[in-house]
């Protein structure tokens, strides 16, 4: 038998089944389905890095088992391919994008092919593609109808390095995500993308999805319902409403705090005696990241608003109002009520400044080390509410407060709307005119989508942060759909999201010209039955992508009201001294690398192997060649092949047990122990000295999904029939994943001297007699009298001898 020599096999396979079409799904819909779906990859110039894998081939070993279950299986790949990193790589080495995303796919394209992964390339799709953001443009446009997308005067974050404005969600420790610099405030107006109307939805759908837990919370938390009241605070002509989800603590509300970008404050201009104090500080404010202005650990910085205080509503006191930071617009009202001694942050802001602490619910002494939960306290110092439970005195207050006008029961959320444009080239064009005559704007209508993004001469974002497009005067200048005279085109793009939000329906249908899928594809794939992905993701492309999906269902366009009906994640591989892997730590291994000296099957083998699939582990260059030195010993199972086409006696039990065991493994992400299992089955192959023919062929289709080349080699080398891919995954009996003998030690006056073998339900003679006629334990009892016999069955064998 000849060695084994992976680059060849795993080359004449990967053509076979893209000859084949091995892996396309099909269009016989009378089949069960079963959509695996992963995260489409952003196609950097870097390449892959062996982080990208796992994921992959996760997912690859569920695809590969479904289709030999019977299921029509729709594995598909695709290329999220807008986006800042690829234009800033534009802009700094003179190259178009679009030539720049074109070597980076082929690049990308040619590193998963060689892991033999099972995708159908055939649905390949490309989120800069005109056929494909035409469709993205149709959903703004329905969003933008509907009234779920409209512009406004915000601030947001802005990088100052990408000069771009992030959604909250990309701004990651008070620094931008992709370029990790330093992000401000700045005001800017921006599309917005009505998330909001959907957010108790998205909380509610939440429990009939096959999410793991972790995911769920993200959600949720990110989402932030809570429940409440507004109340409204007086001062002098204004009601300044503030949002709590503790009313019953009003009576202790001794000072305010607003947004230092409150409208209010230049309401009350005349009347604030430090107004130029107030423009400092909302100056010095607007220089922060929401991030940076909330975070808890921060030192508390403010200024009184001198020359107005507010009254409380529950108690007529006058109280200070100040500004802070950490007081956002966009959150709640952009005021708050300040209970100090119920509230950590408030206790810091009045012992910093010097006011009024007033313990309203009892339990605990009014320090900020010895704060406790007072969600099942006693109300006092609350007037009419004293002596209620916490419980009782929120409805109490609410129904006061409603009663006299002064406020109403609430239900908010800390989620935003989201920043949808952004100023750059490189994005989908936002296919609206704005119309001096109409004093609108105005969508284009569908028969001109896509509408296409102009070539330019430079990539470079404006001096105030405007797109590379407004410049384009001969693009920016057209005519309105409407009333036919001059308008001017939207210049802001899409941002990198908007292509992700819905990529998994376009896979359904993906040469659709009349539509994004048809109805009758996306009924037949809809939902994706398991999607994997990061961690990272979970408040950004999987909410905006659930929210997308519920806005196409109401308009009639999908069948479902969720994309996705099981989501899973997987945890990072670092480099092998255990930190992240990165070009300036020195620890980056090249998948390329790997396949070139070891093999695809290898590094798919040892990337599954690894550890537990959801945490984070270290690389180690030793366990890839332990893997590879496995595939060699699988190989070399072709020397010790028999001609028996059952299993033998010898081996029945661990065949079927192995059966069930990566049957099961597979499906709960446990695929290092699947694979352990079949490591242990291997070394009862070479225990026994051989293999019958009806053991191996199993063991290959066992071992197929993760690692498919050297596998598919073997099978045919064996003579066995078709292709492993065409197979039936093997069955397993229940009965026969129990063993009929059991282990079971042996004491003599109750100290340890061996182990029998006896039949699993084995009486007590039968054991006793087979304690007794071993050899080991027939050398203790020469020369003895058993006097007594005890048997536990199935744990013990005791004999007491003198």
């Amino acid at each position: 038998m000849k060695s084994y020599d992976h680059k060849a096999i795993e080359r004449k396979w990967q053509g076979i089944w893209e000859q084949e079409g091995a892996f396309h799904a099909s269009d016989d819909k009378s089949q069960p389905k079963f959509y695996a779906l992963i995260e489409f990859p952003y196609p950097s110039g870097q390449g892959l890095h062996v982080g990208h894998p796992r994921p992959y081939t996760a997912l690859d070993i569920v695809a590969r088992k479904r289709r030999m279950q019977g299921y029509n299986v729709l594995f598909p790949i695709g290329w999220d391919a807008f986006g800042l990193p690829t234009e800033n790589y534009a802009i700094k080495n003179k190259i178009h994008p679009k030539i720049v995303t074109e070597n980076n796919i082929a690049r990308f394209k040619a590193q998963l092919q060689s892991l033999g992964l099972s995708f159908d390339w055939s649905r390949e799709i490309n989120t800069t593609d005109p056929s494909y953001y035409k469709w993205t443009q149709w959903i703004f446009l329905k969003l933008f109808e509907k009234g779920l997308a409209y512009k406004k005067e915000m601030a947001i974050n802005w990088c100052t390095s990408c000069k771009v404005g992030l959604a909250n969600e990309e701004v990651v420790g008070g620094v931008c995500e992709r370029c990790g610099g330093k992000v401000e405030r700045r005001m800017k107006t921006q599309w917005m993308l009505k998330i909001t109307e959907y957010a108790q939805r998205l909380i509610d759908d939440l429990d009939d999805l096959d999410y793991i837990e972790r995911v769920k919370i993200q959600q949720k938390n990110w989402i932030g319902r809570s429940e409440g009241a507004e109340v409204d605070f007086t001062v002098g002509d204004k009601k300044l409403r503030i949002y709590t989800t503790r009313p019953d603590t009003l009576f202790g509300a001794t000072y305010m705090v607003m947004s230092p970008e409150h409208p209010y404050l230049e309401d009350w201009k005349e009347q604030l005696e430090n107004y130029d104090e107030v423009v400092a500080y909302r100056e010095y404010a607007n220089s922060k990241s929401d991030f940076e202005r909330t975070e808890l650990a921060k030192e508390k910085t403010g200024v009184e608003l001198k020359g107005i205080r507010a009254i409380n509503p529950v108690n007529g006191q006058s109280i200070p109002i100040w500004i802070s930071d950490y007081v956002l617009m966009s959150y709640g009202t952009g005021a708050i009520m300040a209970v100090p001694a119920h509230d950590t942050r408030d206790w810091e802001f009045a012992k910093k400044f010097g006011l009024p602490i007033i313990e309203v619910v009892s339990g605990g002494e009014v320090e900020k080390e010895a704060f406790t939960d007072i969600a099942n306290g006693v109300m006092v110092n609350s007037g009419f509410l004293d002596g209620m439970q916490v419980k009782e005195a929120k409805n109490a207050i609410i129904a006061y407060l409603e009663e006299k006008g002064l406020g109403e029961r609430k239900v908010n959320y800390k989620l935003r709307d989201w920043v949808f444009s952004r100023q750059r080239y490189w994005g989908e064009p936002i296919p609206l005119v704005y119309c001096e005559h109409c004093g609108k704007w105005v969508p284009l209508p569908e028969s001109e989508l896509p509408l296409m993004l102009p070539e330019v001469d430079s990539y470079e974002p404006g001096p105030n942060g405007e797109s590379p497009l407004a410049s384009m005067e001969e693009w920016v200048n057209t005519t309105c759909p409407v009333c036919g005279g001059p308008a001017k085109r939207e210049t802001d793009t899409m941002p990198q999201w908007a292509g992700s939000s819905w990529y998994f329906l376009r896979y359904m249908d993906p040469h659709n010209d009349e539509c994004l899928a048809s109805k009758e594809n996306l009924e037949y794939w809809s939902p994706v039955d398991w999607y994997n992905g990061g961690m990272e993701h979970t408040t950004l492309h999987l909410l905006y992508s659930r929210f997308w999906h519920k806005f196409l269902y109401d308009i009639g366009v999908v069948s479902t009201p969720e994309p996705y009906q099981k989501r899973t994640s997987h945890g990072m591989i670092l480099g092998e001294n255990n930190e992240k892997m990165s070009k300036s730590r020195g620890n980056v291994v090249n998948p390329d690398d790997i396949v070139e000296e070891f093999g695809a099957d290898t590094m798919r083998l040892y990337e599954m192997f690894i550890g537990d699939f959801e945490k984070a582990v270290p690389w180690s260059q030793n366990g890839v060649k332990g893997c590879r030195r496995f595939l060699e010993r699988v190989w070399k199972l072709q020397d010790m092949v028999s001609e028996e086409d059952d299993y033998t006696k010898e081996l029945e039990i661990a065949m079927h047990r192995t059966i069930k065991k990566v049957s099961q493994d597979d499906e709960t992400l446990k695929f290092n122990t699947a694979i352990a299992a079949l490591m242990a089955l291997l070394n009862d192959f070479y225990s026994a000295g051989k293999v019958s023919r009806a053991e191996l062929r199993d063991f290959l289709i066992l071992l197929n999904p993760a690692a498919p080349h050297i596998t598919e080699e073997m099978w045919e080398n064996c003579g066995f029939e078709g292709r492993i891919y065409q197979q039936e995954w093997p069955r397993y009996d229940e009965n026969k994943t129990i063993e009929d003998t059991i282990e079971i030690g042996v004491q003599i006056n109750g100290k340890a001297k061996g182990t029998v073998k006896i039949a699993k339900n084995a009486a007590q003679e039968e054991a006793i007699a087979a304690a007794k006629a071993d050899e080991k334990i027939g050398s203790f009892l020469q020369g003895k009298t058993v006097v007594k016999e005890i048997y536990v069955p199935g744990r013990i064998i005791n004999l007491v001898v003198r």
